[in-house]
């Protein structure tokens, strides 16, 4: 079962040119099964979501994207911003009360390095990104990110296993152009954010590059100067 577990729409995610519909629809046509509302700080009524999803016959799941002094992590389970929120271990706190799941949401960013002139640079980059605090909290690390280049999701896939931290997929779609790039594979099916949680918790699921393009360095051809 194929699932978008992130995803921002208008007016909601204020740099997302998609409405909900259009997303929805779009999805459907690319094959998935079902999308996540992920919007930047905000949370959507959930009875909303899934008015959309009846509407659509298609699975339309609530979640949220917080903005965190340690990066921006993928929430599912709860419902509200509450002030403190930006601080990744107090998120933690709700979602766990919530009996949610969270997902550090396109992990590249801000750290992995610019300049990656060999094996050890990049290995180095690697360490320090796996002492952020709030992985600890995290189900999984976003895996493929459908905005980000090969570069980057290169990145975030060796983070991954560097961690042995399991990763997903989500097309981040803010435009049409975004919609169906990536997206997560369940074993199971589901049919209700509780579901959804209770996958991630799982860990049965794994990320799935839709557009085709490879997401892992070739560090020794890194470390010798030829950068991909």
């Amino acid at each position: 079962m194929l699932i978008d577990l992130h995803a921002h729409t208008r007016p909601l995610s204020w740099d997302s040119y998609l409405t909900p519909d259009d997303l929805i629809e779009r999805s459907k046509q690319a094959g998935l099964d079902g999308v996540c509302l992920s919007e930047h700080d905000y949370f959507w009524d959930p009875e909303e979501v899934y008015a959309l999803g009846r509407r659509h016959d298609f699975l339309v799941l609530p979640a949220g994207e917080i903005n965190t002094d340690d990066g921006h992590i993928l929430v599912y389970g709860i419902d509200k911003y509450v002030y403190g929120m930006h601080r990744s271990g107090e998120l933690a706190a709700h979602v766990r009360a919530a009996n949610g799941a969270m997902v550090a949401a396109h992990p590249y960013r801000r750290q992995m390095p610019w300049y990656m002139d060999n094996e050890r640079d990049y290995s180095d980059a690697l360490e320090r990104a796996a002492r952020n605090p709030a992985y600890q909290h995290c189900a999984a690390l976003e895996r493929i990110n459908g905005r980000g280049t090969v570069k980057e999701n290169a990145f975030s896939a060796a983070l991954c296993e560097h961690m042995h931290m399991a990763g997903t997929a989500g097309t981040d779609s803010h435009s049409r152009s975004d919609i169906g790039r990536c997206a997560t594979r369940f074993e199971r099916e589901i049919h209700s954010l509780e579901e959804l949680i209770a996958e991630l918790q799982a860990g049965r699921f794994e990320p799935v590059d839709l557009a085709g393009a490879p997401h892992r360095l070739d560090l020794t051809a890194l470390s010798s100067g030829e950068h991909p």
